[in-house]
């Protein structure tokens, strides 16, 4: 046995809470906990409704704008700060504030600034994932060899040539990193951004059924959520994996 738990310590950690859920549930000692098994059940009702395939549509749209804005943003604000020490001095500071701060406190300064709409959450998304993928690529352009800069520069590379050939490759692993961690970071913003702001998306659903009392829904909806975040830093990190090879070139 304890060989099969070292060998699937996260299947036998889910299987434990599984089991732990469903007891508590069943006893009742936590009244707004239902069962497990109920909450699995209540899954394909909630993903039944038209009410759910339009909050996922909206939520889609908002996370995939707010992500590749995030990413675009991100990877230049790191690439300058890991290659100018002024714009490290300039930028770091607040970086590493607005990745420490509890950001929920600032999506009433959005609103004000974008209003109640899609801009809105978009900007939330962008808010919350964007500063560790900075800091993630910031670390992979510093790592990145600088006998290959130098080797490129004697061999006449333009700047874009440096840059796209040389110095994103070689920081490759650390930027999907960033970007892995902030998706995560980015569904968390997409689904404030939504209950804060203007109660839509999966925030209108969650809205919905806590003010309902359907807790068996709620929480379906719950787990829904965590599966998607953990399926997309998963893709991720499958495509981390396949590509670690390029940490090598910056021995």
């Amino acid at each position: 046995m304890p060989g099969i738990l070292g060998r699937y310590p996260m299947t036998s950690s889910l299987l434990c809470w599984a089991v732990i859920w469903e007891l508590v549930g069943r006893l009742g000692l936590i009244e707004l906990l239902p069962p497990l098994s109920h909450v699995l059940g209540a899954m394909g009702e909630v993903v039944s409704t038209a009410t759910f395939a339009r909050a996922m549509v909206d939520t889609l749209v908002a996370f995939t704008v707010g992500m590749a804005i995030a990413i675009v943003a991100g990877v230049a604000i790191g690439v300058a700060m890991g290659r100018s020490r002024i714009a490290d001095d300039f930028l770091g500071l607040w970086v590493n504030l607005f990745l420490s701060a509890p950001l929920t406190a600032l999506v009433p300064v959005i609103m004000i600034l974008f209003g109640f709409g899609q801009t809105t959450i978009i900007v939330t998304v962008v808010l919350f994932a964007v500063w560790i993928i900075v800091l993630d690529t910031r670390a992979g352009v510093r790592n990145a060899s600088q006998s290959l800069v130098e080797m490129a520069r004697s061999f006449g590379a333009t700047p874009i040539q440096l840059y796209g050939k040389i110095l994103l490759l070689a920081a490759l692993p650390e930027i999907l990193t960033g970007i892995r961690l902030g998706v995560i970071r980015g569904v968390k913003g997409v689904v404030i951004g939504q209950l804060l702001v203007s109660i839509v998306g999966l925030g209108e659903l969650f809205e919905l059924y806590s003010r309902s009392f359907l807790l068996e829904q709620f929480w379906a909806l719950t787990l829904i959520l965590f599966a998607f975040a953990l399926l997309l830093a998963e893709g991720v990190a499958a495509i981390e994996r396949r590509i670690d090879y390029f940490a090598g070139t910056r021995g």
